[in-house]
């Protein structure tokens, strides 16, 4: 598995990807807006079957949050997250990054155990933050070192 900067023409790919995961999808001109963004970075995690997830984030200072991070539905459970989480830490570590921070859906237990088990902590809750259903967030940061 390879996980790299995404190329313009991915986009698509990460849109659809969108749809099939997201009750809330972002639209391939949002996907567009973003990816011309200095602070945001796409992130791509390719298999032989092509883009397998992605991660999408925003650093400030020494700090990045990640927005977005999805898998292929036919590719879960094959570490694709975990490769994209690894990515990301390692960057953070070259660059003297200090936390990476997330929400995630209250309800969405496989993703907060998923998220524990890449070592982020539960820092919160953000009250009615989300919509399409309203839910809280659970926000949650791996501090690197």
């Amino acid at each position: 598995m390879l996980v790299r900067e995404a190329k313009k023409e991915e986009l698509e790919v990460i849109a659809a990807l969108e749809e099939q995961n997201f009750s809330d999808a972002w639209s391939l001109r949002a996907l567009e807006e973003t990816y011309g963004q200095k602070q945001a970075s796409i992130l791509v995690a390719l298999t032989k079957l092509g883009v397998a997830g992605y991660c999408i984030v925003y650093t400030v200072l020494d700090e990045t949050e990640i927005a977005r991070i999805a898998t292929d539905q036919a590719q879960r459970r094959m570490g694709v997250g975990s490769a994209l989480i690894q990515y990301l830490i390692e960057k953070a570590r070259k660059t003297m990054g200090s936390r990476i921070l997330l929400d995630v859906r209250e309800s969405n237990l496989p993703a907060r155990a998923f998220y524990e088990t890449q070592g982020f902590l539960e820092d919160g809750i953000r009250r009615n933050y989300y919509d399409t259903p309203r839910e809280d967030a659970v926000l949650m940061s791996y501090r690197v070192l």
